[in-house]
């Protein structure tokens, strides 16, 4: 296991708490606009997407992002959508059967990366729409933004 990454259970825990009854693209604004503005009060170099069934209705690079940022964000937003889970549930798989994604998972590394801060946009009923994702943080405090942003849209 990594150091303080969580487990599986913790990640899929994350994902039963987070779903939305619906979701729009005012929810997607809201949502991206958020993200924004707590990137900014701590001063991230991140770059946020947002997509609904492979139509971007959110992006933003705030300063200190780099044009590296948006290929993180395919290639974060490739694994939710082959997985259905977010990226670092799906890195946290691969840890905890004893090796890696990359090694294991015969995907091309250049299109798909196992790596925190792509978290899947769950609908109640329906499964998965879209995908949130930040990109220019450790991976880690990617996820951790992402999934407290969606705590606080969805009033958790």
């Amino acid at each position: 296991m990594s150091a303080g990454f969580p487990t599986v259970a913790e990640l899929a825990a994350e994902e039963d708490e987070l779903r939305f009854s619906s979701f729009t693209n005012d929810d997607a604004w809201d949502l991206g606009s958020a993200l924004v503005a707590t990137a900014r009060r701590a001063d991230a170099p991140v770059a946020v997407e947002i997509r609904r069934n492979g139509h971007r209705l959110f992006s933003a690079a705030l300063t200190g992002a780099t044009p590296d940022n948006a290929s993180w964000i395919d290639r974060k937003a490739r694994v939710v959508h082959r997985f259905g889970h977010s990226s670092l549930y799906v890195r946290q798989s691969w840890v905890e059967r004893g090796t890696t994604f990359e090694e294991s998972s015969g995907l091309d590394p250049q299109r798909y990366a196992a790596h925190g801060g792509a978290f899947p946009v769950l609908v109640r009923d329906v499964g998965p729409v879209g995908v949130v994702v930040v990109s220019g943080l450790p991976q880690l405090e990617d996820h951790r933004m992402v999934v407290a942003a969606l705590r606080a849209h969805l009033g958790r």
